[in-house]
């Protein structure tokens, strides 16, 4: 089951960063952090007597969901670009939304493993808690800023124009 799990999340690994080829330690930094929270995440529910075959499977189709997840960011950043140099419209900040999905993903890893390691009895620093939940709030803060902030020449393409 691991062995499947690790072919199918390092395909779409390969398939992701063959696409944004610049920057593939990002990629390789998220699968590193899926598979020690996975690690974690077992030696937690063996030490707390929660083992349970149902929480591994959904922790797996969760760490496939992340990378599919990321697939159609940078998929959507990608034909919004082409569609752009079609229009002559210069959509390329749309890669913004891949890598403000990797970001956030990465910080949601690092989280879950801290919190595993506390659950499974080990200290960890709070600065290190801390910085990691100051950075999900800021990631947040930024996500409401994109909402409040939006450019109106692109507000008529969803239908919230100004009457």
């Amino acid at each position: 089951m691991w062995r499947k799990f690790l072919t199918y999340e390092g395909s779409l690994i390969v398939l992701v960063s063959t696409l944004i080829s610049d920057h593939t330690i990002l990629f390789e930094i998220l699968f590193m952090l899926n598979i020690v929270n996975l690690i974690t995440g077992c030696i937690k529910a063996k030490i707390s007597h929660k083992e349970n075959s149902i929480h591994g499977l959904k922790g797996i189709f969760k760490k496939i969901s992340y990378w599919i997840v990321i697939f159609l960011a940078f998929m959507i950043a990608y034909t919004m670009t082409e569609i752009g140099n079609l229009i002559e419209e210069d959509f390329s900040a749309m890669y913004f939304l891949g890598w403000f999905v990797l970001a956030s993903l990465i910080i949601n890893e690092c989280r879950s493993i801290i919190e595993n390691l506390v659950e499974s009895g080990c200290n960890v620093p709070r600065i290190f808690t801390k910085g990691l939940e100051t950075a999900e709030i800021l990631i947040e803060m930024e996500k409401e800023n994109g909402k409040n902030n939006r450019n109106s020449k692109y507000d008529k393409l969803d239908g919230n124009q100004e009457r």
